[in-house]
């Protein structure tokens, strides 16, 4: 049976409800006035925003695209797309090393559209996470297509642990990030600062907490290329109104038992994401972080 790590995520008070935030508030933060609150009291909020310049609106066409690889977990991808395919003069592409299908972490198969070796430059590169993240962090392809596109300042949004895979590109470093909740202690050994929030916003960098998270950045990001109207008619559209019935989707919420079922479930995960996080942490030259 994994231990529980003895971490600072599990001290903090849950998430409340409220409102996405994403015009400038009353605090000057770019949280509304509701959100700022929970900031205020110590709650984790629903978006930080950095001192960095935020996206540019975007009017014309847009392209997309989706990298997805084997063992993803499917939402990761199909939640985003879900709001970037209603996203007016928006183009989803689904991109990966090959055509083959590509079978998610619990069976579903999906279809890549296009490959990674003839991906153009797209304008938001959408970088899912999941436990197949963990075999491709050295894959020469991978790593290129996210490194070309922060090197062309363009937008990269990423869910869950796909955050990993841009630290494993170098993208980390000096930025803030968040994933999903059992890999957060880790972005920091990709010269990340971690940041305890749903959706966290960085200049051209967008990422997410874990899995479901990704629907609350893709609006965000839907809000930052086209203005919040458009982020609210897609909500209004695909009726994205969470109102959970069960009150565990947070470790903070969470029973220890339930914890304790997670990380029995996740296996050797947990010290194979670490092991990595220790060997990119010395190829990028991050120093001061802690051993666990």
């Amino acid at each position: 049976m994994q231990d529980v790590p003895n971490r600072s995520f599990f001290d903090r008070p849950p998430t409340r409800s409220g409102a996405l935030g994403v015009g400038e508030g009353p605090t000057g933060t770019g949280l509304s006035s509701s959100s700022a609150a929970q900031v205020a009291d110590g709650s984790t909020p629903p978006v930080v925003f950095s001192k960095r310049a935020r996206p540019q609106r975007h009017g014309g066409p847009i392209s997309i695209g989706s990298l997805i690889f084997p063992r993803l977990d499917q939402i990761n991808f199909t939640g985003p797309f879900e709001v970037f395919s209603r996203i007016p003069e928006a183009q989803v592409f689904v991109v990966a090393k090959t055509l083959e299908p590509i079978v998610d972490v619990k069976g579903l198969i999906l279809t890549p559209t296009e490959l990674i070796a003839q991906a153009p430059l797209f304008d938001v590169l959408h970088v899912a996470g999941g436990l197949g993240q963990q075999t491709i962090m050295d894959d020469p392809e991978i790593i290129g297509l996210i490194q070309r596109h922060a090197e062309a300042g363009k937008l990269i949004f990423s869910v869950c642990t796909g955050a990993l895979l841009c630290g494993a590109a170098g993208i980390l470093k000096g930025r803030l990030a968040t994933t999903h909740w059992a890999a957060h202690n880790l972005v920091k050994f990709y010269g990340a600062t971690p940041i305890y929030a749903r959706v966290v916003v960085d200049g051209g960098y967008v990422s997410t907490a874990g899995v479901t998270a990704g629907l609350d950045g893709a609006l965000l990001v839907a809000s930052l290329l086209r203005g919040d109207s458009i982020a609210e008619e897609i909500q209004l559209d695909i009726e994205y109104a969470p109102v959970p019935l069960f009150h565990s989707g947070t470790p903070q919420e969470a029973s220890q038992e339930c914890i304790t079922m997670f990380f029995r479930n996740y296996g050797d995960n947990k010290v194979a994401r670490e092991n990595e996080a220790h060997k990119f942490a010395r190829r990028l030259g991050v120093t001061n972080v802690e051993s666990h």
